[in-house]
This record gives structure tokens, sequence and C-alpha cells, in this order.
């Protein structure tokens, strides 16, 4: 049929093997012509295919609730329960997004953007299912690199404990974004061994049970199998009182569906282990699975991604801090699974015994920095903002309390576009604003944030939180100079000027090259925390009028700390603040997202010019 005009998934209780896997086939093309035009994540709904499809053939959404973990691998569950007449939308400007969405369809029964999750709000349903007295299933889809998150093993725990139901379904690709790490890594690899052992056995068994003589040997061999498989089968989930089922080839539609139907058969909670593979069907995917996570615009016949010819904040920063690792043999690297994301692929390389993944473990990573750094260390802590939420408790509790000489790296600080309300980076200033020790800054271009990067290292030993965005930039490699903690600077000061712009970032030097010559004073306030005070009680001094441009969340911001010590100093400037207002923003690109919310730089200039009254 054709997959625009799938309606919902009743239809393939009617398919056949054979037909289930044209279908699978003709999903994969569909997706990858798709996503070729709007971006998106690619190998992860790749690998996934047959999964899906396995599951709404088996079970009955939306009576059964279907949880996906993260969320962004939900493309055929969408195109499946009648989205796919909507997917030239996805990640765009008012179109569906790239995550489950209740407000899109029934079929969507829970939202994450974050990973781990999917367990614990499976309990949750079948726990209110049970109280309802009702019958349906829930399933929770993870993988394997979600699966070391904490959130998914306190769910894990809690299932022997609630005594409701759940399908668990381990979607095993040994990858999140980059390769997982860690003893659950391992583990598993060992569980993937029992898998290539059952496919050989069925062979073996084949041959041997041809004549007398070798049936004899299969039957000795047999009781050695199963003493073999006992032992694979009892592991973690099984010692936690959850059935395991598996391991499962996830590309095979008939083992699913058998597989499935026993966990839908099942009394108790039960874990199904399937092996999948990241980018399958699509070459270009199959050989670099990282690199076509998430992905823009691409050629889907050859491959090819467009891409900026300009290096990436995320690069500039990782690159000025392998600088340091090079001469500085006391400073570590740590991330939570995001190597390639984050740009630390050099670091990782070439200084292996300083560089530490730990996998979808923010709040791990982020006492373990700590610790680290109170052995006289200097630890480099990139985490991407909406991520950085996660581990609030431990860098309060920890690196601040302690005021351990921890660097974090803000990475996608600010509005990040297509991933929507789960991903944009507008909430770090607010939260981290009120905790103590904390210094937090962000660069105008790439020569002041390599020099702030030099400062957080080597001038102060405060924990040390620079921002920076899911940008591009031009980049000159200069020397390094200090840029002390707390201080500011003008960009443009006109001599009995009245009227004056507050901003930081990349946004303040786009203000600049649209401002310069204009009857307006432009501060670049580099340090969000602490404010520069010499410079605003110069603006009291000279009775500015002042017009402060963030493009975060309004509350705690930059803004509120200027009206904080204005106020405290009974001032009487006029001061207009911009930012966002407290409410989650939805998805888009970037630029048409700050236009939507009068953001946008000429927006912006056109209500500066009106604020003060001068010509545009």
């Amino acid at each position: 049929m054709k997959i625009t005009d799938i309606k919902d998934p009743k239809f393939l209780k009617k398919y056949n093997t054979q037909e289930l896997n044209v279908l699978c086939s003709d999903i994969r093309k569909f997706v990858i012509d798709n996503l070729s035009k709007t971006g998106g994540h690619v190998a992860s709904n790749l690998g996934i295919v047959e999964l899906t499809v396995s599951l709404h053939y088996v079970f009955n959404s939306p009576q059964d609730k279907i949880i996906f973990d993260v969320g962004h691998q939900s493309y055929i569950h969408k195109i499946l329960t009648g989205r796919a007449n909507k997917f030239s939308s996805l990640r765009q400007l008012g179109g569906i997004s790239g995550y489950q969405k209740r407000k899109e369809s029934a079929h969507d029964p829970f939202e994450a953007g974050h990973s781990s999750t999917s367990i614990a709000a499976a309990l949750g349903f079948a726990y209110a299912r049970d109280l309802n007295k009702e019958k349906n299933e829930v399933i929770a889809v993870i993988g394997d690199g979600s699966l070391t998150g904490g959130l998914a093993f306190e769910a894990l725990n809690n299932i022997e404990t609630l005594k409701s139901k759940v399908i668990i379904i381990l979607n095993d690709n040994e990858m999140s974004i980059s390769k997982n790490v860690g003893g659950l890594s391992e583990f598993l690899k060992k569980v993937r061994i029992s898998h290539s052992y059952e496919t050989a056995s069925k062979s073996y068994k084949k041959i041997l049970t041809k004549t007398k003589l070798g049936q004899k040997i299969f039957e000795i061999s047999y009781n050695i199998k199963e003493k073999f498989k006992r032992r694979i089968n009892d592991n973690i989930f099984t010692n936690l009182n959850i059935d395991y089922l598996g391991p499962v080839d996830g590309h095979n539609i008939e083992e699913l569906i058998k597989a499935f139907k026993k966990a839908k058969n099942s009394k108790k909670s039960i874990l199904v282990h399937v092996i999948t593979k990241k980018g399958k069907g699509y070459l270009p995917a199959e050989q670099n699975a990282s690199a076509w996570h998430g992905v823009g615009l691409f050629d889907s016949k050859t491959g090819e991604q467009k891409k900026s010819n300009l290096p990436s904040l995320s690069q500039i920063i990782s690159d000025t801090v392998y600088e340091f690792m090079e001469k500085d043999k006391n400073i570590v690297t740590i991330t939570p699974a995001m190597i390639g994301g984050s740009k630390l692929e050099k670091i990782f390389k070439d200084f292996p015994e300083r560089s530490i993944d730990t996998g979808i473990t923010e709040s791990f990573a982020t006492t373990l920095a700590c610790a680290i750094s109170l052995n006289k260390k200097k630890v480099f802590l990139p985490i991407y903002s909406s991520f950085l939420q996660r581990a609030y408790d431990n860098i309060n509790h920890d690196i601040a309390r302690m005021n351990a000489h921890v660097v974090i790296g803000i990475d996608r600080a600010g509005l990040v576009g297509e991933d929507g309300e789960t991903h944009h980076g507008i909430f770090d200033i607010s939260f981290l604003n009120s905790i103590p020790n904390i210094v937090i800054c962000m660069g105008k271009d790439s020569e002041e944030i390599r020099n702030l990067l030099y400062t957080g290292f080597y001038k102060q030993e405060n924990p040390f939180c620079i921002r920076y965005e899911r940008d591009s930039l031009e980049f000159t490699k200069t020397n390094f100079k200090e840029l002390p903690v707390g201080t500011w600077e003008y960009l443009q000061k006109i001599k009995g000027c009245k009227n004056t712009v507050i901003s930081y970032g990349t946004d303040v030097s786009k203000l600049y090259e649209k401002l310069k010559d204009k009857k307006v004073n432009i501060i670049n306030a580099r340090y969000i925390k602490p404010i520069d005070k010499n410079i605003l009680k110069e603006l009291i001094r000279t009775k500015q009028k002042i017009y402060i441009y963030e493009t975060n969340i309004k509350t705690n911001s930059l803004g509120t700390n200027i009206l904080e010590y204005f106020n405290h100093k009974e001032a009487k400037n006029k001061i207009k603040l911009t930012g966002i207002d407290n409410k989650y923003i939805y998805h888009g690109k970037i630029n048409e997202l700050k236009k939507d919310l009068n953001l946008d730089i000429e927006s912006t200039v056109s209500d500066i010019c009106k604020y003060f009254n001068i010509e545009e």
C-alpha cells in the first residue's frame, strides 16, 4: 500500500510475513527520502523498522500503550499510526514533532526528549491500569544506551514492588549516540554471544539428527547447551524478578512476532532482548551510525550531508581544551555519552588516559568530575544545556558547595531548533543563577570564547560555566589573555549618549553590526554571573536608558540580576527586558523561532530604535 495512505496499524494484522517484509522495505525508502529533505534522526529509526512493525502487529495501539524511550526513534510508529502524510513537515515550524507528542495522536501516550524515562513511565501506566481494573498491555521500548541511566535502574528495581506487569523491549544496537561503554555494555555483549550460539545450534541439530550416532551426540551436547543457556538467563533482569526472553534478531519479523506474542501472554513483567543494527538498510548510516544520529539535509542517493564550512562552537571549544591538555597533564575531560556531539573525538583519541565517557549518566559524570577536581586536577565537563538539568542536584550539592574547580561546557545553550521543547537550552541560566560560587559566562566570538576558557582553567578556581550555542563561527587562533571574572566591555561607547543596549554571546556581536555608529552604547555582558557592578554604577550615575536583550527564559536571567541590583541601589533608570516568557518553546528552525517570538535581530533592532526614539 501507499505509505501516505496508512491511517492506523490495524491493517498489519491481515498481512503475512512476506508482505510485512515488503512493507518494511517501503517504509525504509520513505524515511530516507523524507529525512533527506527535512533532516532528523536517521540511524535510530532505520534500525527499528521491523521491531516497530512487529509491535503494532502483535499489540493493539492505542489501547495498548507503546512508550519509546527518548522518542526520537518513533518515526516508524508515527508512520503506522497515520502521520506519514505529514512527514514533509517533520520537525518544521507548525509541523509534526520528531518525538512522541500526546497532542498529535492518541497513539502517543507519553512524551520524552531525554533518555531512561520509559520504564518508569510504563510502570506508572501499568499501575494505574491495574487500579482502574483495565486489561491493556504497556510496552516500554528502551535502547541499551538509555538503560545505563540511573532512572532506568530505579524503575527496574520497583517493578517487583509495584507488582504491575510491564513489557520491556530492550533495543540493543551497542550504541547510544556514540559507542556504549561500561559494565552493562559488557554484560549485553556476553548475552549477544548466546544469540549467535542459538543460530549455529539450529544448523547443528539439523545435521546431526540425520543418523543414530549423530542423534546420540546431539543429546549429550544438548545438555551442555541447556546449562549454558541457564547461566546466560540468570542475569540482572531475572534477579530483579523480571522474566527474560532473547536475544531475538531485531530484523527478523517471524522471530519478533513470536517473541512479542510470548511477552503478551506472560502473566508477569518480562524483558525481550532484541538485537538490531543502527542505520539498517542504508549503507552510509550503517557504516557510521554516530554521524547519522541526528542530521540536517542530505543527498539520499550519495549520503552526502550538507554542512557549514565554518567550525561549530562545540568544535572551537573542544580544540581549545585540546590545546590546554597538550601542555597541562592535570586536565581531565569527562562526557556523558556525547563524544561526537561535543566534538571530543580528537581528545579521546590522543589523551585516552585522561578522557572518560560515562555513558548516559549526567548526574554521575558531574559528581565524578567534582571528586576528581578535589584531587589537584582540572576537569572539563561538556554537557548539553537541556541534559544539564538532570545534574542540577550534583552541581549544587557537590561541585558548587565544595567550590570544585570544574569547567562546565554548557553545549547547545539557547534555542536549538528542530528538536523542540525538550532540547532548547533556555533554562540553564535560570537554574544555575541562584547557586553560590558559580560563574556563568558566554563569549561573543571565537577569540572571546577561547579567552573565557583560558580564564576558567587558569585564572580562577570556582566552578566555571561557559555557555555556547548550536552555531558556527569564523575561527582565528590567537594568543590567550585573561578576562577577569565579572568584567564586561563596551563594544561601542558614545560620548554623552544616554541609550545603552546590554547583551551577551554571539547575539551582542550581531547587534553591534546592526547598531554601530547609531546613537546607542553597546555593552557585552560576557559574565552573566557575577555581573559587572562598576559598569552598572556608571549606568546609574549617567542615568542611562537601558535595553537588555536575551534569548533565554526571562525568569532569573541577566536582566533580573540587573533589575535586582538597580532596585537595591534605588536607581531610577528606565529598563526594558526582552527574552522568553515562562513557557516551553515549540520546534522549528532557530531563525524561524526567534522571528515568531519577536527575538530575531531585525525585529530587535527595530524595537531598540523605537524604544530609544532613534532612526533605524
